[in-house]
């Protein structure tokens, strides 16, 4: 990709009337975008919107907001859509299945994907948009997880933005010097601290940690996300999956990122340079921020999120991850030094795990071992393609699904 701060002016300009696509509109990512874009409305104008099976919340999202598309994944959801649609008198054309994840991805009057979809299913709708040149806003981390290089590499060739939406790396990206190019190291940074709430078991016992359930785990003290985002969020794996997608957008190596547990939540990550100076992002812990800030980047738009008081926050924490309690971190730190499709093995053992702790299959500490059993068992290709990668994460998904059906778990009540 060329430099991300080369033609500024020209990019603004064609972004300034762009049409954005929401993949993953009806998330807690996508409902925030759509919050911050309707509060420009002769700046943005939604062109289609993607959800899964959430038919009542897209329906009502296309009668507020009238896109030219709206996409449902599951055929069934789709005629449901269609049919609510026709009634209401609202004339949005409504396609179904993942190709059409796609198509409204590389739509010519989109010049803005949001990137929300959660998981692995994000990867191919979110390559298609920047192999488009979009400006792809990145909040589904798992691209760059499962492709790393493959996905930088494409958005070189075609021109594409990628901006990351995730808090930290969005603060990362507000601190990086100028002439910042995404996916290659800067001479003038040395580190990366890249900041963690710890979740909602920061002090919790390794023995409570085996009696959590999954209302414990989706309960963030900070954060309001997704129920896979929020267990992921528990066992600090969102945080490993941060660590490798930081050292692929920022194109620095493991050594370099440096976990700090925050609980505040209010030092979104840091950057520390050669000459000692260090250099902080900082904002109340709402996604309406980053989306802005990606919306119209390279200038500054209201978001709706309310004044920093930092005499309100009174203190700033900091304290180091406990990997023997969390070990999903380790894990993702380990598969950030081997590379190749170690990050998408473990990417897809975890979505299975996940999962099956949701459906109270498993217990939450055995997501970690059913992780690990997978990493140990699926083969790792060292350079692989697109095939390659998507046919690793198929077998992991199958092996993790033969490691859960092997243990032996009986459910718990929960932690008192």
């Amino acid at each position: 990709m060329s430099n991300i701060a080369d033609d500024v002016t020209q990019k603004q300009s064609q972004l300034t009337s762009a049409g954005v696509t929401i993949l993953g509109s009806t998330g807690s990512i996508g409902v925030n975008t759509i919050d911050v874009v309707m509060r420009h409305p002769k700046r943005f104008r939604v062109v289609a919107l993607t959800a899964h099976e959430q038919v009542d919340r897209l329906f009502e999202q296309c009668c507020q907001l009238h896109p030219s598309k709206a996409v449902m994944v599951d055929q069934v959801a789709a005629q449901r859509l269609g049919e609510k649609l026709r009634d209401a008198g609202v004339q949005t054309e409504v396609l179904s299945g993942v190709e059409a994840l796609q198509q409204v991805a590389t739509l010519p009057e989109t010049g803005i994907v949001m990137a929300a979809i959660v998981g692995a299913a994000g990867l191919l709708p979110s390559l298609a948009a920047v192999r488009a040149g979009k400006r792809v806003l990145l909040a589904n981390k798992e691209p760059l997880v499962m492709s790393g290089d493959l996905f930088v590499s494409e958005a070189r060739r075609s021109g594409a933005q990628l901006l990351p939406i995730d808090s930290e790396h969005n603060a990362i990206f507000q601190c990086m010097p100028p002439g910042y190019t995404t996916g290659r190291a800067h001479q003038a940074v040395r580190k990366i601290l890249l900041t963690c709430s710890g979740g909602p078991f920061r002090s919790v016992s390794a023995a409570e940690l085996s009696r959590v359930t999954p209302e414990q785990a989706c309960a963030h003290p900070n954060w309001v996300m997704g129920r896979k985002i929020s267990v992921d969020s528990a066992t600090l794996m969102n945080k490993g999956l941060e660590f490798i997608e930081a050292c692929r957008l920022f194109g620095v190596t493991p050594e370099q990122v440096k976990i700090l547990i925050h609980p505040q939540s209010v030092v979104h990550s840091m950057v520390e340079y050669a000459d000692g100076s260090v250099l902080a992002q900082l904002g109340n812990p709402d996604m309406r921020t980053p989306i802005a800030h990606a919306l119209a980047w390279p200038e500054r738009i209201d978001s709706g999120v309310r004044s920093l008081d930092l005499l309100e926050v009174a203190r700033l924490d900091f304290e180091r991850p406990d990997i023997k309690r969390f070990p999903c971190l380790r894990l993702a730190q380990e598969t950030a030094e081997i590379g190749g499709t170690a990050p998408a093995v473990l990417n897809a053992a975890n979505e299975v795990a996940v999962a099956a702790f949701l459906e109270r299959r498993i217990a939450f500490t055995d997501i970690p071992v059913v992780i690990e059993r997978v990493l140990a068992e699926v083969p790792i290709s060292r350079e692989p393609d697109l095939d390659a990668v998507l046919a690793c994460d198929s077998r992991a998904r199958a092996t993790a699904s033969r490691v859960i059906h092997g243990l032996d778990y009986k459910p718990v009540r929960g932690m008192r």
